[in-house]
């Protein structure tokens, strides 16, 4: 693939794409911001690309690769005592999406495909290559483990 077929194909995703990192980062500057970097690392990493009929998938874990760096800096960030009601709301936006950071990134993609892009087992499993039992038994253990988190932080 060249540099303009694959602009072509991020155009063709944009809203998809955008989407995916809204879902992860809550907020409509920072998609962007998201959105914009995937241009630029696709574009810069498109040479390490092994499978070009896998394209799709690649972009969407680079993508999430972009959002979860961003949420690791944005806890980074020191809070100053001059916080605004509105700061206090935002953090408990990103409450879900933190503990869905926390799962290993495996999981953190199974669950995006099955809840935020909606696709079925048998379409994750012919995404991934694996059997549709292997999406059932991973997507239960997955759920099982969100839960526990879950408790975890109430």
């Amino acid at each position: 693939m060249d540099e303009q077929e694959i602009l072509q194909l991020l155009k063709q995703n944009e809203e998809r794409l955008y989407r995916i990192a809204y879902s992860y980062l809550r907020n409509e500057q920072d998609a962007l911001d998201a959105y914009q970097e995937l241009t630029y690392r696709v574009l810069k990493n498109l040479h390490k690309l092994r499978e070009p009929d896998y394209i799709g998938t690649w972009l969407v874990r680079v993508l999430i690769n972009i959002c979860l760096d961003m949420k690791k800096k944005q806890r980074n960030i020191v809070v100053s005592d001059n916080l605004t009601e509105q700061a206090t709301v935002d953090n408990h936006t990103f409450e879900m999406s933190d503990v869905i950071a926390q799962l290993p990134i495996e999981e953190q993609e199974l669950i995006y495909l099955k809840y935020f892009q909606d696709l079925k087992n048998k379409d994750i499993a012919l995404r991934q290559n694996i059997p549709e039992g292997t999406v059932k038994s991973r997507l239960h253990a997955t759920l099982k483990r969100l839960r526990i988190l879950l408790k975890g932080d109430m």
